[in-house]
């Protein structure tokens, strides 16, 4: 595994993390903590210290497994990210609440799913301008920070092309930008990467495989089931980005290397990328996920010593 420093934050993260909205069940399946625990564990056997979550994944239900193993294993081994905004309802329903009142309840919420005093990264989650111009809001935020709920602030945007909030960055106090970034979806590389590196933004890339897409596994035609969050997308761009992965396969990835791999490694090439974080349903994925460290051979920006 390969470490950099993710932003101003200083903070040492792995440059492939664990993404756990899956454990909400919204990907085509549910999970027990045994489950959990076993890809968990992988990934801190592969050298893994990044967790990403949310409160919105499952109503806390990600952040309750991650909890629960968090409190039989060394809390200071990992980097837990989450995020606040949303309120679960059913699968794939949300409420917005990002006044600072609910965000504080938000938080206090997910102390408590997450069994820790603290949490190393919060995430303002894919909201709106209106909601993230609040100066109340991150005025609270700073004060849990003082407080020693927060170590560090960051954004996750819902658009990749949302400069706002990028651009805003250091007046708010956020550290990070979370962000859509992959093989299949270049937009950041405009105007967020640039901003990024200009005010030293951690870069979360998320959705590094384009929900799976280029994992290679799925064909023009593939359909998914009512509860699998693929289900909504729409079934023409769906045919059109497999058409193009094919294309890629035969075109851009070097014979004998798995496609997965070869994708996250792909994004962690940029320049501003920090660490992807990408899904996984198993051991099996985490273990193919973290062989994309092995592909990076050029010296990174953010490159440190673990």
């Amino acid at each position: 595994m390969k470490y950099r420093r993710l932003g101003s934050t200083e903070m040492k993260v792995s440059v492939v993390g664990i993404g756990t909205w899956q454990f909400g069940g919204e990907w085509g399946r549910t999970y027990t903590q045994a489950e959990a625990d076993a890809i968990l564990d992988k990934g801190q056997e592969l050298g893994i210290n990044l967790i990403d979550t949310a409160e919105c994944y499952g109503d806390h239900l990600s952040e309750k497994f991650i909890g629960d193993y968090i409190s039989r294993r060394n809390r200071e081994d990992w980097v837990i990210a989450t995020k606040f905004g949303h309120q679960f309802h059913d699968l794939f329903s949300r409420t917005d609440k990002f006044d600072a009142g609910s965000m504080l309840e938000q938080l206090d919420a997910s102390l408590k799913a997450l069994k820790t005093d603290y949490i190393d990264l919060y995430q303002f989650h894919s909201g709106p301008d209106e909601a993230f111009d609040k100066d109340e809001l991150w005025t609270m935020l700073d004060k849990q920070v003082m407080a020693g709920k927060i170590k560090f602030l960051g954004t996750s945007i819902s658009k990749n092309d949302r400069t706002h909030q990028t651009d805003a960055s250091q007046k708010v106090g956020s550290r990070t930008i979370q962000v859509v970034y992959n093989r299949l979806d270049r937009k950041p590389e405009e105007g967020v990467f640039p901003s990024c590196q200009q005010q030293d933004l951690g870069v979360l890339a998320r959705v590094p495989l384009a929900s799976g897409y280029l994992s290679g596994k799925y064909k023009p035609g593939a359909e998914f089931a009512g509860n699998d969050a693929r289900h909504r997308h729409d079934a023409e761009e769906r045919r059109r980005k497999l058409e193009e992965v094919q294309r890629i396969a035969r075109e851009e990835v070097p014979e004998g290397v798995d496609m997965a791999s070869w994708a996250l490694a792909w994004c962690l090439k940029h320049p501003a990328v920090t660490t992807v974080i990408p899904g996984c349903k198993d051991p099996a994925q985490v273990e193919m996920n973290a062989k994309a460290a092995e592909l990076v051979t050029e010296p990174h920006p953010q490159d440190v010593q673990r």
